[in-house]
């Protein structure tokens, strides 16, 4: 719907805080969240600005970018970590702003990773946040060759603990971590 905004928090901060951005917001506004108790990731004093995202993890080294909102930043800082064990660095954001999506940190972190992006999502791929980061990639007229690995619910889900769904789904830090080695080559 034209001008409505769809926003992912992915701890209880960023929850709280999109809450109120939504009540002074004209139009419609939609929350989604997720089931479970997860880590906190920001300060009370961090601002969600709808239309934005947060780059949680980042270096000069970053060779692959991993994205996702609300239960997958999750697992892709854990992806990040594994990653880092063996000396490969992971650029991580969490696009909390689905609709809009934030395209001036998405163009930029491909540049610095080479192209590479892996986009994790607890939704199905259609009208989620991989349709709408390509989409913000398209428009701005990116050069970068772009390598996608697209991680998101393809089969109709289950019953099960939220890690046994994130597993089933082949979107948990494993999935997430293997689609990176992936487009590195070394797997």
């Amino acid at each position: 719907m034209h001008g409505s905004a769809v926003l992912y928090p992915s701890d209880a901060t960023s929850a709280a805080a999109l809450v109120q951005v939504m009540a002074g917001r004209p139009g419609i506004s939609y929350l989604r969240t997720t089931r479970g108790g997860y880590s906190v990731l920001y300060q009370a004093t961090e601002e969600f600005p709808v239309g934005g995202s947060k780059v949680l993890r980042s270096s000069p080294r970053d060779t692959v970018t991993l994205a996702g909102a609300g239960v997958t930043v999750h697992a892709c800082l854990a992806a990040a970590e594994a990653l880092a064990a063996d000396g490969i660095a992971a650029r991580v954001i969490d696009l909390y702003s689905v609709k809009p999506v934030d395209a001036a940190t998405l163009p930029a972190a491909i540049e610095v990773t080479g192209g590479r992006l892996v986009i994790a999502e607890d939704h199905c791929p259609e009208g989620g946040i991989g349709s709408a980061m390509l989409e913000a990639l398209v428009g701005t007229g990116q050069e970068q060759p772009l390598r996608v690995a697209h991680l998101a619910v393809r089969d109709m889900p289950g019953s099960g603990t939220g890690a046994q769904l994130l597993a089933a789904a082949g979107v948990d830090a494993g999935h997430i971590e293997s689609a990176a080695r992936g487009l590195l080559g070394n797997r």
